[in-house]
């Protein structure tokens, strides 16, 4: 039975990504030897990380633009403190959607003052609020771009002379943004790059030095931009999936190119959840998630029939987080049109028999 993987991450990778990465685990490169088990420093790694790194800010348009792009290791709740480590002098501005936005602030509040912009926890974070300020005299702005569990998107992001730091972790390389309006962006592997292990931090470099800290080395993004991201041994298979994964985008014409692809997903899936009275949207409307669809059964007692036949119909991974509840559908980049149609086949399926 062919599986359609919704999983919210780690989660679907290209099929030809999965066979070109276990290949290399056995022989990389005809060199005879395991990815895994080769140097870190040898030249034929650091050509990987080289080109992850290029690729990187290559798809992101920030090419000599003052950007360096890390590897790092940590996830990207280790970025919840590095950020705040290495940005936060005296006060930081935060915007609060959900719970990773949540898991940030209170990682930063170690080093200053937080200022919590806005938050739509009164709602249970079913929606992006959209009338707030920023201080103008913090010295950053950080943002959840994309919030997985709760299904909600930031669509217009603020103009503010503060630096402005997002988490990306679940929508990096799914839509055309300009990117150079932000100061750092991080996002781990495991949504649209590569398994978990490695989280990408893009940095502009003017950003760095402001603090008066002594920062640990492991934390310092200076030293990681200046040791390349080989200050220690670096997660060797995430990186190298990664490289794979963003070779597989720029192949397929960019960014441009997948965000039509994740749009016809993502109109697909909600057209239905608004069509069908046996479903309905948790995240509000002008702010639902390109890559997550959260939605609840308008009567729970069709869950364990609709369980049923979704695991029939191979659905795998649609189960909603427990802060929701109900179903999330995650639609990564790599997750094909077809497997969206399934999931709609089946909750037409439940109408009709319902």
């Amino acid at each position: 039975m062919k599986k359609h993987n919704f999983s919210a991450g780690p989660c679907i990778l290209p099929q030809e990504v999965m066979k070109k990465a276990s290949e290399a685990v056995i022989d990389f490169e005809g060199m005879g030897l395991s990815l895994i088990e080769i140097s870190h420093r040898s030249k034929e790694f650091i050509a990987v990380m080289e080109k992850a790194q290029s690729l990187a800010l290559e798809l992101l348009g920030l090419e000599g633009k003052g950007y360096k792009a890390l590897f790092l290791q940590g996830g990207a709740s280790t970025q919840f403190l590095n950020v705040a480590y290495n940005l936060l002098n005296t006060k930081a501005a935060y915007l609060n959607t959900g719970t990773w936005s949540s898991k940030a602030i209170k990682e930063a509040k170690l080093f200053g003052d937080i200022v919590e912009v806005a938050s739509s926890k009164d709602a249970n974070f079913n929606y992006i609020p959209k009338d707030y300020t920023i201080p103008g005299d913090a010295d950053y702005f950080h943002l959840t771009s994309n919030n997985t569990i709760f299904g909600t998107q930031i669509k217009d992001f603020p103009e503010t002379e503060v630096p402005v730091v997002a988490d990306m972790s679940s929508d990096i390389f799914s839509r055309q943004l300009d990117f150079s309006k932000f100061g750092l962006i991080y996002a781990g592997a495991q949504k649209n790059m590569g398994p978990a292990g490695t989280v990408l931090v893009v940095i502009k470099e003017d950003i760095l030095g402001k603090t008066q800290r002594a920062i640990p080395s492991m934390l310092d993004y200076k030293i990681h931009i200046e040791k390349e991201s080989m200050f220690n041994t670096p997660p060797v298979f995430p990186v190298y999936v990664s490289m794979l994964t963003l070779q597989w985008l720029k192949d397929l014409g960019g960014i441009a190119a997948i965000e039509k692809r994740n749009e016809e997903k993502a109109a697909l899936i909600y057209k239905e959840i608004d069509r069908n009275p046996l479903f309905k949207g948790f995240a509000a409307i002008e702010d639902r998630s390109v890559m997550n669809a959260t939605f609840n059964l308008t009567d729970e007692a069709l869950k364990g029939k609709f369980d049923a036949m979704a695991k029939e119909a191979g659905l795998s991974g649609i189960n909603g987080h427990r802060s929701v509840g109900g179903y999330r559908a995650s639609m990564y980049n790599a997750l094909p049109l077809e497997s969206v149609q399934a999931l709609v086949d089946t909750m037409q399926q439940l109408e009709k028999e319902a």
